[in-house]
């Protein structure tokens, strides 16, 4: 284990940290991004979690945790974009067939359902989008995410156990 003095905890290691890595960080987002602003909103997400996480993460460590958090955020960012996509490509009769009502209930569930998605924790929710929206299969999500293929079975379970619970509740 770390000394305390050579802990992410630490402010001077963790600063010394942060001037190693932000400006590369920044950099490897924005050429995935191709948005500087997006890019660096990540880098700050990713250093936030890790001074959150600094006694779980090792100073040896820190580096590969910031670059796994920032690329795994980035993914959910686009996932969420391409359910927003996806959703608005889904063609609208143009006869006015439905009801008011049932147009105010379909927005709501559609409201709630993406609620439900952002509720996921997050390894959960970008198995599930891979998989849902992306078409990826397990085996392709666990390539990509560098974790068992079993492990992603059970997130996709635990995820869809969730989403039932919560649209059985809409």
């Amino acid at each position: 284990m770390a000394s305390t003095d050579n802990s992410v905890c630490n402010q001077k290691t963790f600063n010394q940290i942060f001037d190693l890595n932000s400006q590369t960080l920044c950099n490897y987002l924005y050429y995935q991004c191709g948005d500087i602003q997006q890019a660096e909103d990540l880098a700050q997400e990713a250093f936030i979690k890790l001074w959150n996480n600094c006694k779980k993460v090792l100073v040896e460590k820190a580096k590969a945790f910031l670059y796994t958090v920032a690329k795994n955020a980035f993914y959910n960012q686009v996932a969420h974009k391409k359910v927003v996509l996806e959703y608005s490509k889904i063609p609208r009769s143009t006869a006015d067939n439905e009801t008011p009502e049932y147009k105010i209930e379909e927005n709501e569930f559609m409201e709630k359902l993406q609620g439900a998605i952002n509720a996921l924790p997050e390894g959960q929710r970008e198995v599930f989008l891979l998989n849902r929206i992306d078409k990826k299969t397990y085996r392709e999500i666990a390539d990509m995410l560098g974790v068992s293929q079993k492990a992603v079975e059970k997130r996709m379970h635990k995820a869809l156990v969730k989403m039932r619970k919560t649209v059985k509740n809409i």
